[in-house]
């Protein structure tokens, strides 16, 4: 779950790390993403305590998107999908592109980053049809290209 971007938990879910309860060390990138995830403290207490986190809390501190009654996940998750899918692909691939290569880079190196990601965006077919459906007030028809 934590190497995923967006996250919909059933209101009954719970999340918890349970190895030091059992003397194992939580592998998987569990002691590298959490702190990333999650404020400092509460990542800290999830990890030596393997204690259970509610999905409540888990929305509460980001760890979530969305909760929901578990008959609702699926519904819910593919809802944002959808809502992903109909923006402009090149666009929604650049985004993903530049916070993975951004995250954890100085702020001006970041900034630089982003601008060769971004930059080709806008040279792009979807990125003139976007502006185009908005003024013509429609959906846009994006190609990928």
């Amino acid at each position: 779950m934590q190497a995923t971007d967006l996250r919909v938990a059933a209101d009954t879910a719970v999340f918890a790390l349970q190895e030091p309860k059992w003397g194992l060390f939580p592998l998987g990138g569990s002691t590298v993403r959490l702190p990333r995830q999650l404020p400092w403290a509460i990542a800290m207490e999830v990890l030596l305590t393997g204690e259970r986190l509610s999905a409540a809390d888990g929305a509460r501190y980001g760890l979530v998107n969305r909760v929901v009654p578990r008959d609702q996940v699926m519904p819910e998750a593919l809802k944002l999908a959808r809502t992903i899918v109909a923006n402009g692909p090149l666009a929604v691939r650049a985004i993903k592109q530049s916070v993975l290569a951004c995250v954890g880079r100085p702020l001006e190196e970041a900034l630089q980053k982003e601008l060769d990601i971004g930059v080709p965006v806008f040279m792009t077919e979807d990125a003139r049809e976007g502006p185009r459906a908005f003024k013509e007030k429609r959906n846009p028809n994006f190609k990928g290209r």
